[in-house]
């Protein structure tokens, strides 16, 4: 009885994760994290988000997915938190062992390049723009902690990069965090640049193979046509051959008789 009501709490507790039951698919997690992606600004800017995890919820059933928020808010906690166990790990491995790799990082990419504009705003313009980026870095206490989490490294990276400058001046400090960031968007537009033009290469020698097996079908057929119409011409020449013969016969027979009479 004590193990039936342990699986029984199991399953219970698969269902209020709505992570794994029922499992996501490739295709609905993709459309769930395209619709985080266009929200995730509001996500930033607002201190209480149970409403955006409704507003998602609801734009998942109009693409015909039924997710409630909770289980739209906890694949997010997981979905981050496998991308955070990624970050270190060799490019090939994180697509293979995490498909979703890339849209995650261009989430966190776009919010750490509106996080450095604002720093940069904050730095030049003042107390406004300052109190303007200390509320786009802020979540709401209890509905987004992975963010919260992930947004604290952010934040040690951009002060880290701080560090590097040796003027002392915020606006240096700023523009060699912001170098580096080009840099690095530089380096992925490369890489995703390769894996298109090799995908192209494939394509283009997939695509010149099928030529190839085509042309020599078409090769094949022509010549097996002409070497049927050999085969028919050859035919036709020893039908009319012995069409000739059978015609010299019935004539030389015929004329045989025909003297026969006469005598």
């Amino acid at each position: 009885m004590e193990g039936g009501h342990h699986h029984q709490h199991l399953t219970v507790n698969l269902v209020e994760t709505g992570d794994r039951f029922p499992q996501w698919s490739i295709q609905e997690t993709r459309e769930f994290l395209a619709i985080r992606a266009e929200l995730d600004r509001t996500f930033m800017e607002t201190k209480r988000n149970k409403l955006l995890w409704e507003v998602i919820s609801s734009k998942m059933k109009e693409k015909g997915y039924t997710r409630s928020p909770e289980q739209c808010k906890c694949k997010w906690k997981n979905l981050v938190t496998r991308y955070k166990g990624c970050e270190t790990m060799e490019l090939e491995s994180m697509r293979q062992q995490f498909p979703f790799y890339n849209e995650l990082q261009a989430i966190f990419t776009v919010r750490m390049q509106r996080m450095l504009w604002l720093e940069a705003e904050a730095a030049t313009a003042g107390g406004n723009s300052k109190k303007k980026g200390v509320r786009l870095s802020s979540d709401d206490e209890d509905d987004n902690d992975e963010d919260d989490e992930y947004k604290g490294s952010n934040k040690k990276r951009m002060k880290k990069g701080k560090v590097i400058g040796t003027s002392g001046s915020n606006t240096n400090n700023l523009q060699v965090i912001l170098d580096n960031f080009m840099r690095q968007q530089i380096q992925m537009e490369v890489q995703w640049r390769e894996v298109v033009e090799a995908r192209e290469e494939e394509r283009r020698l997939k695509e010149m193979e099928w030529r190839q097996t085509m042309e020599a079908l078409e090769k094949e057929r022509v010549m097996m046509d002409r070497r049927w119409r050999e085969r028919e011409e050859q035919r036709r020449i020893r039908e009319e051959a012995r069409a000739e013969k059978r015609d010299a016969l019935i004539t030389a027979l015929m004329n045989k008789l025909r003297r026969e009479e006469d005598l």
